[in-house]
């Protein structure tokens, strides 16, 4: 008897189950509400049907889910909004589907403070997961407001002892500065609230209005302004020296981690490595194709159900562009980009391509905003807080206009 994978898999013949390794990505969309920064898909989880969503992306993994994942991590969405119970049926299935367990090297679940507690987080440990991310992102309870969160400062430090309490084994804590109204004098005492705890890893994410978010639509109406750019480059600053003092390397421009701490998954995106991502929106990267699911909840449910194929989009780019796009996130991280191997990475064997890189990135080094370390090129100290621009340039630069993608 077929299964329902190989059953579908005919109706869609683009459906096959990615390489054996594949890093995983789980993308569980629901939320306790929507915050008013957040550009992610995601819905608040009152009156829809979480368990039956479960069942429909667990089926989305039986067809595409690579067997032992090298990484897993389970995002959002809010994924400690599921009950224990939700848990231990969605977890235990993936594990049949994919031995994961046996496998992964990380497996990461995200979690907001308002639900996660001691029972959650043994929960979570029990099921094989010993790495969470917990979104601080303030410490002040009227920022807290404004982001639209749902908890508290004290919530948050609760949730931080939980999962120390329960044994996890790696808590990483995400926390946004330069919001509404934020000195770098409260910035910085929030730092030290935060590193006193010493989680493994924490992320600082300089806050963006990104389009279609309320505060995108605030800002517009005249209700919220962005930071000055000296006082957003002071708070940036500040996060490096804090981090620094207290044993925290850099390993990307916005994550620290202690030695051997950093998330070995994000790692694998800046690095453009392939990936899996199931779950409504989710995107993956196998081989050279990047696909994304299709970004709303009933949609991704009725193509499921009538063709197994979540896919809403699709792409193959040029070597070149894909090459400009290997430079552009690999400049990101602290220890900067090998050329051969981003050639490789990108499978972009084009001399002139690849010299076009390379030209730019000494261009940079000249200006003092790269640093070259034998074949290595990374961003210089004055180079990091421009990070965004510099990289961008090679997502122009590199490829010829010929090379680009047509617009819709």
């Amino acid at each position: 008897m077929e299964s329902w994978a190989e059953t579908n898999r005919q109706a869609d013949p683009d459906l096959e189950r990615a390489p054996d390794g594949t890093p995983l990505y789980v993308h569980l969309p629901f939320c306790a509400s929507k915050c008013h920064y957040c550009d992610f898909y995601s819905l608040p989880d009152a009156g829809q049907d979480i368990d039956g969503t479960l069942t429909v992306i667990l089926r989305e993994a039986e067809a595409r889910a690579p067997w032992h994942p090298r990484t897993v991590f389970f995002g959002g969405g809010t994924p400690s909004l599921l009950s224990t119970e939700q848990w231990g049926r969605f977890a235990n299935e993936l594990q049949r589907i994919t031995g994961f367990r046996d496998s992964a090297v990380e497996i990461t679940a995200e979690c907001n403070p308002e639900s996660l507690d001691l029972d959650k987080a043994r929960c979570l440990l029990d099921l094989g997961i010993p790495r969470l991310s917990i979104g601080f992102q303030s410490l002040s309870d009227a920022r807290l407001e404004l982001f639209g969160r749902v908890h508290d400062t004290d919530t948050s430090f609760r949730a931080y002892a939980a999962a120390r309490e329960a044994g996890i084994q790696a808590v990483n804590i995400d926390m946004i500065f330069a919001a509404p109204g934020q000195t770098a004098t409260e910035w910085s005492g929030e730092l030290e609230r935060v590193l006193g705890l010493q989680p493994d890893s924490f992320s600082a994410y300089n806050l963006t209005f990104e389009e279609g978010t309320t505060f995108h639509r605030w800002r517009d109406q005249g209700k919220l302004e962005n930071h000055p750019e000296e006082a957003e480059l002071e708070m940036f600053h500040e996060a490096r020296s804090a981090s620094g003092s207290r044993g925290y390397e850099p390993y990307e421009v916005s994550n620290y981690s202690l030695p051997g701490r950093h998330s070995i998954h994000n790692v694998n995106y800046w690095e453009n490595g392939p990936y899996l991502g199931i779950g409504p929106s989710a995107v993956s990267k196998i081989g050279q194709t990047r696909a994304g699911n299709t970004r709303s909840l009933g949609a991704y449910r009725k193509q499921m159900k009538d063709t197994g194929s979540p896919i809403g989009w699709k792409e193959t780019l040029k070597p070149a562009h894909r090459l400009g796009e290997t430079w552009w996130l690999g400049l990101r991280m602290t220890d900067g980009l090998l050329p051969s191997r981003a050639a490789e990475t990108a499978d972009c064997p084009d001399p002139e391509a690849q010299s076009r890189a390379t030209n730019l990135a000494e261009k940079f080094v000249r200006q003092g905003l790269l640093e070259k370390h034998g074949q290595y090129f990374a961003l210089s100290t004055r180079g990091i807080p421009l990070a965004d621009a510099i990289a961008a340039e090679f997502l122009t630069q590199v490829p010829l206009e010929s090379d680009l993608p047509s617009p819709d």
